[in-house]
């Protein structure tokens, strides 16, 4: 499940129009006082961004109730309150605010500062996503994939993915990927699957990255290609990702898509096996116990 993140109006955009903002905005208007103040958070002006937002929150606007929630509710900037979050959230909310419907929904779905209510975060995220925001989408989707709050539904979960995926939403990709190759909701199909995961890994979404790596080492969707998968395990193994370090690792140790090397599969296999990935550690183990880039070192290899 995710939250919204500002609505960006950044200084590119504002450009030599900036000074006319000003100007605005002493005349009491609030969309322009809500612009400056995105402008001056994007600068790292924080003080003077919340001030900016305090006067356009005062002549209720929606946008700029919202972008001031986000501040107490992340409380990266300023110190976190989630009771002032709920209120201008819910302030936002009353005035229709796609936006503001998803984060309050979050807030309910999650207990975050306020009693846990399932009820009144599906009420808010239809809302939100019946107006087209693909993030409400997506998490509309993960509710009925879950079954948290709503009865399990894999169909309507496919169906709200769908809506937030086509509009290039990355983590709905990777999900529609998921339900794809696993055949929950759909019949199992795993070219679409491919085709899914792809989208999601070239926006960088390390799950997909490492999934589209499995795709092209097995040859599920899409022919078979260790050069492939090694570029696509590399990059969710950079973000991270364990399996992938795990996988990357054994694509060394194999020399499958490139060279063999056991030092970095012991490296990768090390990475994975910190994180507590139970594959790469018995991997581990077993180079310990074989001598196979390192010493050989039995002690060690008992402890992995």
């Amino acid at each position: 499940l995710a939250s919204c993140a500002k609505v960006q109006y950044t200084p590119e955009q504002a450009g030599k129009d900036y000074a006319k903002l000003l100007v605005l905005a002493s005349q009491g208007d609030s969309n322009a006082q809500n612009s400056i103040g995105v402008i001056q958070e994007k600068l790292g002006n924080y003080d003077i961004a919340v001030s900016y937002y305090e006067e356009s929150v005062k002549l209720d606007n929606e946008v700029a109730q919202y972008n001031l929630a986000v501040l107490y509710d992340e409380g990266k900037f300023i110190k976190q309150d989630y009771n002032k979050a709920f209120e201008l959230y819910k302030k936002s909310v009353d005035k229709g605010y796609p936006y503001a419907e998803n984060n309050l929904a979050m807030m309910y779905y999650r207990g975050k500062g306020i009693t846990q209510d399932y009820n009144k975060a599906f009420e808010l995220l239809e809302k939100s996503a019946n107006q087209g925001l693909s993030i409400a989408q997506y998490n509309f989707g993960v509710v009925y994939d879950n079954g948290r709050g709503v009865k399990q539904d894999y169909k309507k979960a496919i169906e709200w993915y769908e809506k937030a995926a086509t509009q290039g939403f990355a983590k709905a990709q990777y999900n529609l990927g998921v339900m794809y190759e696993r055949g929950q909701g759909v019949k199992q199909d795993y070219k679409k699957a491919f085709e899914w995961y792809e989208k999601s890994a070239i926006q960088g979404i390390a799950n997909a990255q490492h999934n589209l790596g499995l795709m092209y080492d097995n040859g599920y969707g899409v022919k078979q290609d260790y050069k492939k998968a090694f570029e696509w395990y590399e990059k969710a193994a950079n973000q991270g990702d364990a399996k992938a370090q795990f996988y990357l690792g054994f694509m060394y140790y194999n020399g499958q898509g490139v060279k063999q090397d056991y030092k970095k599969a012991i490296e990768l296999y090390e990475k994975a096996a910190t994180q507590g990935f139970a594959k790469a550690q018995y991997n581990l183990g077993a180079m310990y116990d074989n001598g196979y880039g390192v010493k050989q070192d039995y002690k060690k290899a008992f402890e992995w």
